[in-house]
């Protein structure tokens, strides 16, 4: 909520799941204009053929209680909070051999450093995302497979599918941890149903990649983002076992990604690596340290609440191991306490309590004055920053380097934004718009808004159509440079 009223909130995200769930909410594919129109999608292309995430049509009744944004976000807050409690049932099952004082304090510690995670908090920092349904899901899969209830975590593992096509290979991993663990106790049932998670997630997230995605329309290799490697799946795996080194050479260049990796383990006194469920990670950390896009690589972004419940619980059981040598035990619970802490402390708590966090900055600042003239029902092209305020009322899109020819037009021109290159673009294209049927009716501060009164010929507008070749974003040059930089 912080971020919400200091307007740090966006069209891309926010907006777009937005608008995706309130069409679930009226029985609707879930299409977002803001997706379709910036990046050149058809009208009626579905979010299901940019990435499978079923999942969100379980937030649809909300918006018929609230059409509002902000359901979205105490939505995910409430999905969040749910693995509290769930990790607090993880730690009583790593410490079942321990003293009633030492199970109650893992509890705690484990608990507090997940509620406090500083993935959580950059995930809330930056609004919605799939990854809501993901944490919960994931931490009550490994709840069920340590407490043997193995049909439970079978279908929480399902479940997790439909949280974004990847998410099979997490399964997959749950389910060959699972049968070697149960191998090792003699546990016949718990072996067959791992290894059928072994199989049945991997061909889920294939399945969704190589045939759904495509059906629903999303174009071929559109998100591949390993050139590195290869120009698409073959021609990788070709790479990849004719020169077996080029994986390390890509995974540490450039060096921001070994930091990645150092911040995510050192976070928690690398605690996540003395246990088999680390394993769960990798899929995950291998897909961002092979990938060119330099917006995988720091630790600023709701990628890494994927892999909080796998590295909690995977420093618990490690905890767990050490519990009978008091002495390390408790020196590598407090390493891990205190460094989780400073990292939360860094990327959120500490934002909490500054006043300047909680009101937008002078620029952003007109944006939700102006935003306030613009009728309902109206078609709009808005300044990225404000258009998660005008989703629930207005057919709003992302003023962009193309014309789109909507009656009202909401932008700054004093202070970049998304995803113009410079201030100059976006004073050009107010400039272009006022000389071609736009008339200014608000300006404050750097932020102008125009309305279309004539409909004179734009030079340059499009509106995405049937045929339409959908386009990636070209990533600014100082993204991924920095681990740290918002």
């Amino acid at each position: 909520m912080q971020s919400w009223t200091a307007l740090r909130l966006t069209g891309f995200d926010l907006g777009i799941f937005d608008q995706a769930v309130r069409a679930y909410a009226h029985f609707e594919l879930p299409r977002s204009p803001i997706k379709n129109v910036h990046h050149e999608f058809p009208p009626g292309f579905s979010l299901l053929g940019d990435h499978f995430t079923p999942a969100l049509a379980l937030l649809a009744p909300l918006y018929w209680v609230w059409d509002d944004p902000r359901v979205l976000l105490f939505a995910q807050a409430a999905l969040f909070a749910v693995g509290v409690p769930v990790v607090r049932r993880i730690a009583r099952h790593c410490f079942a051999g321990a003293e009633p004082r030492v199970v109650r304090r893992a509890a705690d510690l484990g608990g507090l450093v997940y509620a406090v995670g500083w993935p959580l908090l950059n995930s809330s920092y930056n609004g919605f995302h799939e990854v809501a349904f993901a944490v919960p899901f994931t931490l009550l899969m490994l709840e069920r497979g340590l407490a043997r209830r193995y049909a439970a975590a079978a279908c929480w593992a399902l479940l997790l599918c439909t949280t974004k096509e990847d998410m099979g290979l997490v399964a997959g991993a749950f389910g060959l941890v699972l049968a070697v663990r149960a191998h090792r106790a003699g546990d016949r049932a718990g072996r067959a149903m791992g290894a059928a998670l072994a199989l049945a997630g991997p061909l889920i997230s294939a399945a969704a990649i190589a045939w759904f995605l495509p059906a629903m329309g999303g174009p071929e290799g559109y998100y591949w983002s390993y050139g590195s490697l290869g120009a698409d799946p073959g021609a990788a795996l070709a790479h990849v076992l004719t020169a077996p080194w080029a994986l390390l050479q890509v995974s540490v260049t450039p060096f921001v990604k070994v930091a990645m990796l150092a911040w995510i383990l050192g976070t928690l006194a690398l605690l996540p690596l003395g246990s088999p469920t680390f394993l769960l990670a990798v899929p995950l950390l291998a897909e961002r340290v092979l990938s060119d896009n330099p917006n995988h690589w720091p630790v600023i972004n709701h990628y890494d609440a994927f892999l909080w419940p796998i590295l909690v619980t995977a420093s618990l059981e490690t905890l767990a191991r050490l519990h009978k040598n008091r002495t390390v035990l408790r020196r590598w619970a407090l390493a891990a306490l205190a460094l989780s802490s400073a990292a939360a402390v860094t990327l959120g708590l500490g934002l909490l309590v500054r006043p300047d966090h909680w009101t937008p900055s002078p620029d952003k600042r007109p944006l939700a004055t102006a935003a306030e003239l613009i009728p309902d029902g109206a078609t709009v092209e808005a300044d990225n920053t404000i258009a998660p305020r005008l989703t629930a009322r207005t057919h709003v899109v992302i003023a962009d380097a193309t014309p789109r020819g909507a009656d009202w037009v909401l932008l700054r021109v004093e202070n970049r934004t998304f995803p113009f290159a410079s201030t100059d673009d976006q004073s050009a294209r107010a400039a272009l718009l006022l000389a071609h049927g736009y008339t200014e009716v608000w300006r404050q501060d750097g932020t102008v808004l125009l309305h279309r009164t004539t409909r004179t010929a734009i030079p340059g507008v499009r509106v995405p159509g049937p045929d339409s070749t959908p386009i990636r974003e070209a990533v600014p040059d100082d993204v991924g440079t920095n681990l740290l930089l918002r």
